[in-house]
Parts: C-alpha cells; sequence; structure tokens
C-alpha cells in the first residue's frame, strides 16, 4: 500500500514536503528594495507632472510646471509671503497643531484607560464622543469661534477635537482587548488599581496608543487648513487660502507640498516610535 493511502479508504493528505515545488523558494529581498520601490514610486509622479505641464496637457494657469513651483519655493524663501517668513507660516502651523495633539493626548489616554476598564465611564463618554464624532470639523467650527472668539484659542480646539474622538475610542477597545488571563497573572504577584493601570495596561496598550495617535495625527493635520479659514493672517493652510485668491497656484502647489512633507515627516517620527515599543511588527511585516 503507498504511503498517501490509509487503512480507512481516505486518502492521507499530501506531506508538506511533497506539495514543496523545487525552485518555488522566497526569494529574499534586499532591506534597499522597499525604499528604492518608494523612491520609484515618487519618481514616477514627478515625471507625470513635468511631462503633462511641459506638454500643455493641462492649462498652465491650473497646472504650473515644477520649474514654477521651485521658482516659489525660492520666491518664498527669500521674500516670505504678506510680511511673514515661510519659516514664520510654518512655525505658526505646527504650533498650533502640536498644543491640540499634546492636549488630545493628555486628555485621551487617561479616559481611555478609564473607559477601557469601567462600563460605567464607557457609557457617560459614548454618547457625547459619538454625537460629535462624524460631524465636518466646520460644521461646529462656527460655534467655537462665537464662544472662543477668532484667535488661536477656537483654531486650537478645533484641531484638538479632530484628534481626541479616534484617539479615545482607539485607546478604549485597545484596554478592552487586553487578555484577561495577563490581568489576573498581574494581581495574583499583588498589582492592582493604578499600579495595575502603570505596569501592565498601559504597556499592553502602548502600541495601539501610537497608532491610534498617529490615525489623530492625521486627521488634525487635514483640518489644519480649515482651522486656519477664518481671521488668521499666518500659517501654511492660511497661505494656501491666501494665493489661491490670487491665482497663484504656484505658491498653493508649493504649499501643498510643505504641508505634505511635513506631514510625512511625522508620520515617519511615529512609526518608528511604534516599532521601537513594538519590535515585533517587523518580524510579522518581514
Amino acid at each position: 500500500m503507498p504511503p498517501e493511502a490509509q487503512t480507512d479508504g481516505f486518502p492521507a493528505p499530501p506531506r508538506a514536503a511533497a506539495r514543496r515545488r523545487p525552485g518555488r523558494r522566497r526569494r529574499q529581498r534586499g532591506p534597499l528594495f522597499y525604499p528604492l520601490v518608494s523612491a520609484g514610486t515618487v519618481a514616477l509622479v514627478l515625471a507625470c507632472w513635468f511631462l503633462a505641464s511641459r506638454l500643455r496637457l493641462v492649462n498652465p494657469a491650473f497646472l504650473p510646471t515644477p520649474g514654477d513651483v521651485w521658482a516659489a519655493f525660492l520666491e518664498l524663501l527669500r521674500d516670505g509671503y504678506k510680511g511673514e517668513s515661510l519659516l514664520r507660516h510654518i512655525l505658526t502651523s505646527l504650533r498650533r497643531l502640536f498644543i491640540a495633539l499634546g492636549a488630545s493626548l493628555l486628555v485621551a489616554v487617561p479616559l481611555g484607560l478609564a473607559a477601557g476598564t469601567s462600563r460605567l465611564v464607557r457609557a457617560v463618554l459614548d454618547p457625547l464622543i459619538e454625537f460629535y464624532r462624524p460631524l465636518p470639523p466646520l460644521a461646529y467650527y462656527t460655534l467655537l469661534i462665537l464662544f472662543l472668539g477668532i484667535g488661536d484659542e477656537s483654531k486650537v480646539t478645533l484641531l484638538f477635537l479632530s484628534a481626541f474622538a479616534p484617539l479615545l475610542i482607539g485607546i478604549t477597545f485597545a484596554v478592552r482587548r487586553i487578555p484577561e488571563d495577563r490581568l489576573r497573572a498581574a494581581r495574583s504577584l499583588g498589582a492592582g488599581g493604578f499600579r495595575l493601570l502603570w505596569s501592565v495596561v498601559l504597556p499592553s496598550c502602548l502600541p495601539d496608543i501610537l497608532t491610534g495617535f498617529r490615525t489623530s495625527t492625521g486627521l488634525a493635520y487635514a483640518t489644519l487648513v480649515a482651522a486656519e479659514m477664518v481671521a488668521a493672517v499666518s500659517g501654511l493652510g492660511w497661505l494656501v487660502l491666501d494665493a489661491s485668491k490670487f491665482l497663484r497656484n504656484d505658491i498653493v502647489f508649493t504649499g501643498v507640498i510643505i504641508l505634505g512633507a511635513i506631514a510625512l515627516l511625522m508620520d515617519v517620527a511615529l512609526r518608528h516610535a511604534t516599532r521601537w515599543v513594538s519590535p515585533w511588527l517587523d518580524k510579522q511585516e518581514a
């Protein structure tokens, strides 16, 4: 009887060695493969942009050439915009953003830990969060201006609200996903109350907290232009909006590229922070 057959009349499953075909071994890619793929994607986009503007496939009034955008960037570096340097506009926007993100992190972490461990806290917070979370930021921005004025207070509050809800929800579900056996083992060793939260719950949730903070940063950053729409005279979002009023699309493209570059740098920093606290993620992606 061949080894594939069994006495009960059913064929045995093929062996793993028999299923493995020669020459189908997984290819090992070098450490530079994926960065080169990303660089190639960027180069392809730039080449398409250059060809579209060079061949005038799009009206030059709407799509400036890469050379025009570079010239506008040098102009902003040299002369600034509306009496403020480019660096000042960048720092103004980042100051508003970082204040809002820092406040959202300080408030969402303790509330998320409390909501994840207490059903009563979840019952209190859930209707409030789920009511305003789906609302577009511009829908309640007018109310913020009425109560807080047209200064930075309303802008920072708008960014805070954009980042707070997704971060709180992510932390809450991260706490609820902690295995019960881990909590019981910690309690059996004498951990409880604040010590349990600090030594077990918070370290277990830290990768998810950073992932949620990364998402919240993107949402708040996307709201930055909306936050600088009303009564602002500085900031990258205001620069882009103001330049569009005068059909300075070269400056608009420059501002958008700078916004995207800053967002990319922040995302890379948060991604490295996440991998630093959870290095096993790299092994799962390998």
